[in-house]
């Protein structure tokens, strides 16, 4: 019987778990708002309220226990300070999921978990910019690498 034990397992080690939880964090931290499964976005809410409280305590310590887990001091850095600044008067309650349905593939019941009074430019953030490496090999490539790097 599994009374009295919250969360769950996912049908994975408790490493992948571990870093499931970790890789959807920081994409919720970094976007604002993303789209996945149901229990997913349930387990991942009090994980994610935990990291928005401790960013607002502002400690070295809060910042250390952060970075353990998102290893991104940009992300440590968002938490810290325009979101604890965002919900310095909230108690809790950062984050909201809204039920979107089912997927295609495999009738998963799908959600979107987003931060309250998201900022809509999150989304294309700096976080979302991927960094390429490499030089690149004709003249469209730098073009299009160009007009990236000036949005």
């Amino acid at each position: 019987m599994r009374h009295r034990i919250s969360g769950r397992k996912f049908n994975r080690p408790t490493a992948q778990r571990k870093a499931l939880f970790n890789g959807l964090a920081r994409a919720l931290l970094g976007y604002e708002q993303i789209v996945t499964t149901l229990p997913k976005a349930k387990d991942l809410r009090p994980y994610v309220e935990k990291m928005l409280t401790m960013g607002k305590q502002g400690t070295i310590a809060a910042r250390r226990n952060l970075f353990a887990k998102l290893r991104d001091n940009g992300l440590v850095a968002k938490i810290c300070g325009p979101l604890a600044t965002r919900y310095a008067n909230r108690n809790g309650g950062y984050t909201r999921i809204i039920k979107c349905g089912f997927r295609n593939g495999d009738a998963a019941p799908m959600a979107v978990i987003e931060l309250l009074d998201r900022d809509l430019s999150a989304k294309t953030s700096s976080f979302s910019k991927k960094k390429t490496t490499g030089t690149p090999k004709n003249k469209t490539e730098t073009a299009a690498s160009d007009a990236v790097a000036a949005r």
